[in-house]
């Protein structure tokens, strides 16, 4: 969602330094790296390798981080220009690969309309394949509503994505070049980073499944619109219950396609590629949208899997629909889908429930990577990889109608060029955790928690129990060109209204050489936070800073590598209330500071990741679910079906054992013993989990060792009818680690469990 307020200074163009020769990396190649962060994240199929950090005889952006820079938006904030022939960058392959996607940016065209040119894709001196490039998706101008007008300041979205299929499989330490075979279409060409993947053979049709080009003669080429066609199919499919396969192809489509109780499914996403845009009605382009509330919606049981949404959109007009994917879906999931050159990868109008994005890509979108508008409700974005969307990555927005138990987890973010990797506007009983973000480049920091935006207040506005939780922020928040004011990494605005009717825990965070402050106030009053295992390692200025009032408890939030001598900025005064709750340093609310804004001094954190999570336990309970965004571990699991989904506040992900070889155990360590009395235990809340009796019994340690038998074995009824839960009433006891040991289930022979809550009564 754009920050709709003026911008108020403009910076200088671009400028082209010549290039130089080198044959090594950069010397400020030492940056952390999202993919730097074990066990957080999103588990990726490709292997990335930046290319300051590869051989190259290019010529370094630098790392400046201000807004308008080359290097303001790369990953890792620095680049390599290219601007000669036979110049390149050269990427040692650390693992089999058969395709890359490449960053890059190029110079933009003198009227906006944009720049072609192609580089080449090399090992040694044998060519590969030549890879068409374009400014055309990048390059945006002046003041929101951005233009393609160069003559507009504030040149910025410098960046773009390009992929290729090598057609062959190259082994670890072969050298592949990207390289420069003339400057006649392009004056310089600038490169980020390469992903190399070994992507598999396409998927074949299922059996029984309706396909759209032998069966509806939808046209693979691309030459001929298809959207009738798909339309037809994806009809079809709906009421006969079959399969939508869709073939190897390039399909243009100049509309939406409605998808309502069906499975569409593609061969894999480099092979079943949806494009297009109607040639005279530009608000018209490929997609897949639900049923909007009021016009039958929402669309029920869908689900869209192992394709490519890649589209023509070149600029932002908020009013068109040309998002990858919108309407609305409840009880659906879009699973391994590659969204790209769409205005937003998904903007889903509720009311609707249960949805779920999964194992996907976002890249290159002009407005926002996926936005829950109006009413969305225990839906998710888990396992997803985003990168340079052109305002919020994932966003949650209670328009009005309020959003509930939503989550965004494990997910990996990089380069929003305006706005937040992770907010949520208003909502209640909102989960983010295990994700990792880096980058931030204007307008917005790592994680948002805002009352802000029209329709957030009363009954919409930030309220229940948050959990922040597992969330490494690496070189987020900056110094902002439009408020004249720096954002930090994590920050909290009641703009419409205070922030005062939520419990928000944030713990176990790694906020990381922080483009300018660790955290943030703003606005109005913010209070029932909750800050335990912090680590704010590196600010370019500030740990903390408060231009509103606040009040929380903070519990082992560690600062380093602060910039400024007082590392508390605050205007509030009085208002900056912190209740210590002990193991906190590097930070004091004594040593603040109000005054002008300093300049930041970036570079401060570690060039390594933290090996160690903190640990030492909050003294003060937590209130609600003990048990939420904790760690768990089980005897055994089945596939994606890990024990961490159990935990994650996402109702739609399930731990699963092995089967057939019952007991099976889950355990969740609570970080230090507490008083439990009561669990709530749940299956994914669809109709198609039928009803099941599972037989289990409940134990308890306050060591991790020895555990004593809380609850009786017992079997316990998980009906869809009264949303598959059981509740489980425990005799007053006190453990760290709770577990669940299951010894039958009728209606699949493993333990099976989506929500494992502990509460204390």
């Amino acid at each position: 969602m754009a920050n709709r307020k003026l911008l108020v200074c403009v910076l200088a163009a671009l400028t082209a330094g010549a290039a130089i020769a080198v044959n090594a990396p950069s010397a400020q190649a030492a940056g952390l790296s999202p993919f730097d962060i074990a066990g957080r994240g999103a588990t990726v199929p490709f292997v990335e390798l930046e290319a300051e950090k590869a051989a190259h005889n290019g010529t370094s952006t630098g790392t400046d981080r201000t807004y308008g820079k080359l290097s303001s938006e790369a990953s890792g904030r620095e680049a390599v220009t290219l601007d000669a022939a036979g110049e390149y960058v050269e990427f040692t392959l650390t693992k089999p690969a058969n395709a890359v996607t490449f960053r890059y940016s190029i110079p933009d065209s003198a009227n906006g309309s944009g720049r072609d040119a192609t580089i080449d894709l090399r090992t040694g001196s044998a060519l590969i394949k030549s890879v068409p490039v374009t400014s055309k998706y990048s390059w945006y101008y002046g003041y929101y509503p951005f233009t393609n007008n160069p003559g507009d300041p504030l040149p910025h979205h410098f960046y773009d994505e390009a992929r290729a299929l090598f057609g062959t499989t190259y082994q670890a330490g072969t050298k592949i070049r990207l390289q420069v075979s003339s400057t006649a279409q392009s004056p310089s060409f600038t490169i980020d980073l390469a992903d190399f993947e070994l992507v598999p053979d396409p998927i074949a049709k299922p059996s029984g499944a309706i396909d759209v080009v032998a069966d509806y003669g939808a046209d693979p080429s691309g030459a001929t619109d298809s959207t009738a066609k798909f339309q037809a199919a994806v009809n079809a499919g709906a009421s006969s219950g079959r399969v939508v396969y869709v073939p190897r192809g390039n399909f243009t489509l100049y509309s939406h396609v409605i998808v309502d109780r069906v499975t569409l499914a593609g061969a894999g996403p480099w092979y079943s590629v949806l494009g297009g845009r109607h040639p005279t009605q530009r608000n018209l382009a490929a997609g897949l949208y639900g049923k909007y509330v009021g016009e039958g919606g929402p669309s029920q049981n869908v689900v869209v899997r192992d394709l490519a949404v890649i589209g023509d959109i070149r600029e932002r007009v908020d009013e068109h629909q040309v998002n990858a994917f919108g309407g609305a879906m409840s009880n659906s999931t879009i699973d391994n889908v590659w969204m790209q050159h769409t205005k937003v990868g998904a903007w889903m109008d509720g009311p609707m429930d249960r949805f779920t994005i999964r194992n996907s890509r976002i890249l290159d979108q002009t407005a926002d990577g996926v936005n829950f508008h109006i009413g969305v409700t225990n839906s998710t974005v888990t396992n997803t990889f985003v990168r340079n969307t052109g305002d919020d990555a994932l966003a949650m927005w209670a328009e009005n109608v309020p959003n509930v138990g939503n989550s965004f987890t494990r997910n990996t973010i990089v380069a929003p060029i305006l706005a937040n990797h992770l907010v949520s506007y208003g909502g209640r009983d909102i989960v983010m955790t295990d994700n990792v973000v880096s980058e931030s480049v204007s307008n917005g920091g790592g994680i948002h928690v805002g009352n802000r935006y029209p329709g957030v207040n009363g009954a919409t506005a930030v309220a229940g129990t948050w959990t922040l939780a597992r969330n490494t922020l690496i070189r987020a928040g900056n110094s902002d060109y439009n408020w004249n004011f720096g954002i930090g990494a994590l920050w909290f605005w009641g703009d419409s209204a205070p922030i005062t009717g939520a419990t928000i825990n944030v713990t176990d965070t790694d906020i990381l050489d922080s483009s300018y402050a660790g955290i943030q106030w703003i606005g109005n009053q913010t209070s029932g936070l909750n800050l335990s295992n912090v680590n704010i390692a590196g600010a370019g200025t500030f740990a903390l800073q408060a231009q509103a009032p606040a009040s929380a408890r903070f519990t082992n939030v560690r600062a380093s590598g602060i910039a400024q001598p007082q590392t508390v900025y605050n205007c509030a005064g009085a208002g900056l209330q912190i209740a210590d709750g002990g193991g906190n340093s590097g930070w004091s609310t004594a040593n603040s500071y109000c005054g002008p804004w300093p300049a930041p001094q970036w570079n401060n954190g570690s060039t390594t990741p933290p090996t160690t999570p903190p640990t030492t336990p909050p003294t003060t309970p937590p209130a609600g679910n003990l048990a939420a965004g904790r760690p768990v571990t089980a005897t055994s699991q089945v596939d994606v079906y890990v024990p961490a989904n159990a935990t994650d506040g996402n109702p739609n992900s399930y731990w699963e054992s092995s089967n057939g070889s019952f007991p099976q155990s889950i355990t969740v360590d609570l970080g230090a013993s507490r008083t439990v009395g009561r669990l709530v235990l749940k299956l994914p809340p669809a109709a198609a989990w039928a009803t099941r009796t599972q037989t289990l019994s409940v134990l308890g340690s306050t060591d991790g060792s020895s555990f004593t038998t809380l609850k009786s074995s017992s079997g316990y009824v998980f009906n869809p009818a009264s949303a598959n839960t059981a509740t489980v009433t425990l005799p007053a006891s006190t453990a760290r680690y709770v577990r669940l040991t299951f010894t039958g289930n009728t209606g699949w022979p493993a333990g099976q469990l989506s929500e494992f809550e502990v509460h204390s009564s």
